[in-house]
């Protein structure tokens, strides 16, 4: 699955011999080095193809090959590097595709708190369910067409503001359980921010594992 300088099509993404490195019983170090080589062999494949077919191919990987197959690859690294950052794009990605229209609701809630964000984004106005969706694409088309640290300050900005929108939005319930669940699930995205703006720091000092 590593790339080559003839700009390969079709590479095998997720072949056999990477998913049995993740069978149960497998050595933690092996697992955690075919991760962060399977990151990199996927990024630097679509990054040196230039085309635009396999840039699709790559930002509907869950759709092809499902959420518990990446997060068997990538969800245990750390939130600050390679494969953990391509799992929380992933799972952003998944979520506003599930439920766009909980997204746009929320992402509404929060643009005038975090106006600054609201920019970087670059969500379509006004966001809808439509909008966020292909802002979550755009944001996986630019980590293989465009400038990785890009993509993931605009993923990051995206959680703040529907971080922001969850707060508010919170504090308007009635329902103290309610409430509670919906300020976690806010300062859980916060986090995810946080991780993929450090990310892209890392990207750019040429730090990132």
């Amino acid at each position: 699955m590593s790339p080559s300088s003839s700009h390969p099509r079709r590479p095998a993404l997720f072949g056999p011999s990477a998913l049995e490195t993740f069978e149960a019983g497998t050595d933690p170090a092996a697992v955690a080095e075919a991760a962060h080589a399977t990151a990199w062999a996927i990024v630097e494949a679509g990054r040196r193809a230039d085309d635009p077919e396999l840039t699709a191919r790559l930002v509907r990987l869950v759709d092809e090959h499902g959420l518990d197959t990446i997060a068997d690859l990538w969800s245990e690294r750390p939130a600050r590097s390679l494969p953990g950052a391509l799992w929380r794009l992933y799972v952003v990605r998944e979520w506003v595709r599930r439920d766009g229209v909980g997204a746009a609701v929320d992402y509404r809630a929060g643009q005038q708190l975090a106006p600054v964000s609201d920019v970087v984004a670059g969500v379509a106005q006004p966001p809808g369910p439509d909008e966020v969706r292909a802002l979550a694409d755009s944001v996986l088309t630019g980590v293989y067409q465009g400038e990785l640290d890009v993509a993931l300050e605009r993923a990051a900005a995206f959680c703040r503001v529907v971080s922001a929108g969850r707060a508010v939005r919170a504090g308007d319930l009635a329902d103290h359980e309610e409430s509670v669940a919906l300020t976690k699930r806010a300062a859980s995205l916060q986090q995810t921010a946080e991780d993929l703006e450090a990310a892209a720091r890392a990207w750019r000092a040429s730090d990132l594992s």
